[in-house]
């Protein structure tokens, strides 16, 4: 029996990670696009040789695709950011009913974080999508839930002309954990596990975090290497200078992942942060991909992206739908 053939293209497709899950979930990548020419370039490499270099809010030769990826800039929603109602980003949000339209999608697959759903761009969104003909739903999804060793919670709206699509399930058992990822043998000559050599008082404040321990050892055990404002900030941002926990998911992997001040992201034992590999395999990015660019602009491109295991299952499930869809008699 012959397999239906899904296409897609990827808005704000970053280095691609949110693809990867596509490509996994047995659909063909068409097109991709972003402003980054460093991340086009590794979408390029390790993805497919799709991707152009350029801004969602200029005049492009669009194919036609069945589903259309986007992931829209969610520093205007996260909670992790300032939450800017009028961060100028969070219209570009609105350019994705326009480029449905043009790609003639079937489904259309819009992920950023969960405070998204609950602003008036997804409001404005939705009725786009609605005057175009789409259904409009929302999942938030977790991705350990999914197989990524990350808690990271995604939003997910999917506009659908094809009916109504059932979010995945979660994976069955125990997430899984930080340490089973890092424990895996890294190849000496993987260009990518490497890490910024701490020095000074970073080497010395990181040699005093215990296994599991944070910025509050440092503080209890050598005040003098703390600045004043650790103290007045109190219990709160507790996992920066943390190392992190073998025994459950990563925190949230940001761009910053290997800056030790950014949040837990020391080596569980090791006197150092993360490497670029570790990240990587955290957002569940095989070892055969290297990415273009200088280690900060790599890590940014690996934590903007969309865990690879959360991104193939949902993906997966709208693939699966499709599937159904297309073999249904037509009414008489």
């Amino acid at each position: 029996m012959r397999i239906m053939r899904i296409t897609f293209a990827d808005m704000f497709s970053g280095a691609g990670l949110f693809s990867a899950g596509a490509v996994r979930a047995g659909m063909t990548p068409a097109f991709a696009i972003d402003l980054s020419k460093d991340a086009i370039a590794s979408y390029n490499r390790n993805v497919a040789p799709v991707g152009v270099v350029g801004s969602t809010l200029d005049a492009h030769d669009v194919p036609k695709v069945d589903v259309l990826l986007a992931g829209p800039p969610c520093q205007g929603f996260s909670t992790l950011g300032r939450q800017d109602p009028l961060d100028a980003r969070n219209a570009l949000a609105l350019t994705v009913p326009e480029w449905a339209a043009r790609c003639d999608a079937s489904v259309v697959i819009v992920e950023n974080v969960p405070p998204f759903l609950r602003s008036a761009k997804w409001q404005e969104l939705a009725a786009s999508f609605r005057a175009l003909g789409y259904a409009v739903e929302a999942w938030e999804l977790e991705a350990a839930d999914h197989g990524a060793a990350q808690l990271r919670r995604r939003s997910f709206t999917i506009a659908s002309r094809i009916g109504t699509i059932a979010a995945p399930e979660s994976v069955a058992g125990p997430h899984r954990t930080a340490g089973s990822v890092l424990a895996e043998p890294v190849d000496p000559d993987d260009p990518m596990h490497v890490w910024p050599t701490p020095a000074g008082i970073a080497a010395s404040r990181i040699a005093l975090v215990p296994p599991k321990g944070d910025k509050r050892d440092i503080m209890r055990q050598a005040p003098e290497l703390c600045p004043p404002s650790w103290a007045k900030v109190g219990c709160q941002a507790t996992d920066v200078w943390g190392r992190i926990d073998p025994d459950r998911p990563v925190n949230t992997l940001r761009c910053t992942f290997q800056n030790p001040s950014k949040g837990r992201y020391l080596h569980p034992v090791e006197n150092r942060t993360l490497s670029l590999r570790e990240g990587a395999r955290l957002q569940g990015v095989p070892d055969d991909w290297t990415f273009v660019g200088r280690p900060y602009p790599v890590a940014r491109q690996i934590g903007n992206g969309v865990p690879v295991p959360l991104a193939e299952a949902v993906c997966r499930a709208v693939a699966e739908a499709m599937r159904r869809a297309s073999a249904r008699p037509l009414a008489a």
